[in-house]
This record gives structure tokens, C-alpha cells and sequence, in this order.
């Protein structure tokens, strides 16, 4: 790889971050609202993408008590 490549980082548009996470689009954007999920970056005036590492990095942090917190919540 040359030094260019290394630093080059994927972005995903708005369809490629919903196949990695499975929600809804207006859930996508209230969790981003929220400051739940990584800020999408501007790249013209009409479009926004997201770094892929960010959006790993996310799910990654994902805990178990996300999971738990949220099915309690539902049977309450």
C-alpha cells in the first residue's frame, strides 16, 4: 500500500450504514439527533456520509446491557 491509501478512509452513504445497522431511517437520524450514533460529515451541500471505522466502532461498544436495558423497558 502506498502512504495515499493508508490514510484514506471509507465513508458510507446513508443506504450503506442501513445495511450494517437494522433500523429505520428516521430511527438512523433520531439516534444521530440524539447523539447516539456517530455524526454523519458533510461531503457536498446535498449529501453526508459516515466514516466506516466510526460506525464499527459504534457497534462495537454495543454492550449487552443495551440489549437488556431495552427489553426491559418494553416489559415495564
Amino acid at each position: 500500500m502506498t502512504e495515499t491509501e493508508d490514510k484514506v478512509r471509507k465513508m458510507l452513504n446513508i443506504e450503506q450504514v442501513l445495511q450494517l445497522v437494522p433500523v429505520s431511517r428516521s430511527t438512523l437520524l433520531r439516534m444521530v439527533s440524539k447523539g447516539q450514533f456517530p455524526l454523519s460529515h458533510n461531503i457536498s451541500p446535498n449529501r453526508c456520509a459516515w466514516y466506516e471505522h466510526e460506525v464499527l466502532a459504534w457497534q462495537a461498544n454495543l454492550t449487552v446491557n443495551d440489549r437488556v436495558s431495552r427489553a426491559s423497558r418494553r416489559r415495564a
